[in-house]
C-alpha cells in the first residue's frame, strides 16, 4: 500500500512539474536523460583556458556529472562494460561537451530504464 501511495505521489509530481515547462525545457531534459542512459554519442574536450591547449578529449557514449571541481565520466564500451574516469577542474581548466549523434526525443514522453542486473529477487509473503 505504501509503495502504491509513493508511486502515485511521484507520478503526480512529475505531471505537475511538466505542465508548466516550456517546450525547450522538456526537450533539453529528455536529451539529457537519453545521454545519461548511454543512447547519445558525445565528445568531451577539456581545455587549459590560459594557453588554449586541449588537455583531454574523449568521444563515446558518456554520462558526465560535475561534482566538487571534478568531472565524473562514465563510459559504455561496445561490449556493454562500463568504465569511470575523473577529470579535475580548476580556475584555468574548462570543458565543452558536444553532442555528436542525432537522437529523437519526444517532448511529451519519457522512458524509465531499469538495469535488470540490479533487481533483488523477493519472495512475497502472505500477511493474514
Amino acid at each position: 500500500m505504501k509503495k502504491k501511495l509513493a508511486a502515485a505521489i511521484i507520478a503526480t509530481g512529475l505531471m505537475v512539474s511538466l505542465v508548466g515547462c516550456r517546450e525547450s525545457d522538456r526537450v533539453s531534459y529528455n536529451l539529457s536523460k537519453q545521454a545519461d542512459n548511454f543512447n547519445v554519442v558525445r565528445q568531451l574536450t577539456v581545455v587549459n583556458a590560459i594557453q588554449g591547449d586541449v588537455l583531454f578529449q574523449m568521444t563515446g557514449k558518456l554520462s558526465i556529472e560535475e561534482i566538487e571541481n571534478q568531472l565524473e565520466i562514465t563510459v559504455e564500451d561496445g561490449d556493454g562494460t562500463y568504465k569511470k574516469h575523473f577529470v579535475g577542474l580548476s580556475d584555468n581548466v574548462t570543458y565543452v561537451v558536444e553532442q555528436k549523434s542525432d537522437v529523437y526525443v519526444d517532448k511529451y514522453q519519457y522512458t524509465l530504464n531499469y538495469n535488470p542486473k540490479m533487481w533483488i529477487p523477493v519472495e512475497p509473503e502472505n500477511i493474514d
